[in-house]
């Protein structure tokens, strides 16, 4: 089992790593991606200590756009920024997490395009898949891949929560589907709609650690042993058993993601 996205080296899991990996391989949980803010040094510092500890563990480094703002000065440094950081850090094989916020408005939008086409483009340079954030803006963040990463960039949309239509852009643009601890809320009906209809084949199961915790666990911290929790609710939602989903989201990070380091 795999989870593709956590961020083992927020300030959330300082005081017990090690423990929260423990856990996630007596779970099952032979593998994760964590994300690396590429302009946050702690968690570039981070990441050595969490491959030693985990040595199967990978890494996807970028500006999220909401620390877009903290790159307004220097914006065509940003580049340089995300690719220091990926020569740096063992185990590193993606772009990310990337994208477009327009939820919450941390970072405005404007500068959060231009941080956004910046990362796409070195990503596509560098023949490497992108991790994408999108919050109410799915169809922005398609249009900066098709135009920026001149058709070629390969990715996944991170913790789903667009609709149908949306989902159907998203896998013919050749991207996979992340889904989360979301799918397992109650009030989650039109979630748990969109991603029926995706092909088991274009999802990837995630945590989002320590963020949205799926139930019964909600409001704690979230953690990558629970990503257990995400397959067997992906597997009632297709009919199928949870050995299946396992079997082919790990199939799936393989080929996004590749089964060596970049």
């Amino acid at each position: 089992m795999i989870d593709s996205h956590c961020h083992l080296a927020d300030d959330a899991f300082a005081g017990d790593a090690d423990a929260v990996i423990d856990r996630a391989r007596a779970a099952g949980v032979h593998q994760a991606l964590c994300i690396l803010d590429a302009g946050h040094p702690t968690e570039l510092e981070r990441a050595s200590a969490l491959r030693h500890a985990w040595p199967s563990l990978r890494f996807a480094v970028g500006v999220h756009p909401h620390q877009a703002h903290a790159h307004a000065a220097r914006l065509e440094q940003v580049a340089q920024t995300v690719e220091r950081a990926l020569d740096a850090v063992e185990g590193a094989c993606a772009v990310g997490e990337i994208g477009l916020d327009f939820h919450y408005d941390f970072s405005p939008r404007e500068l959060q395009a231009v941080v956004l086409r910046t990362q796409v483009r070195l990503a596509a340079e560098r023949g490497l898949p992108v991790v994408i954030h999108a919050r109410l803006s799915e169809g922005d963040v398609l249009d900066v891949l098709e135009q920026a990463g001149r058709r070629r960039l390969r990715g996944v949309f991170h913790c789903f929560t667009g609709d149908r239509q949306t989902v159907e852009r998203v896998l013919r643009a050749g991207f996979f589907v992340g889904v989360g601890g979301i799918l397992t809320f109650t009030r989650a009906h039109d979630v748990r709609d969109t991603i029926r209809q995706v092909p088991l084949e274009r999802v990837l199961i995630e945590t989002d650690s320590p963020y949205l915790a799926p139930t019964p666990h909600r409001g704690k911290r979230n953690e990558p042993a629970w990503v257990a929790r995400v397959a067997e609710a992906l597997a009632e939602l297709h009919g199928v058993s949870c050995e299946t989903v396992v079997a082919q989201t790990s199939r799936n990070f393989a080929e996004l993601f590749g089964e060596r380091d970049r």
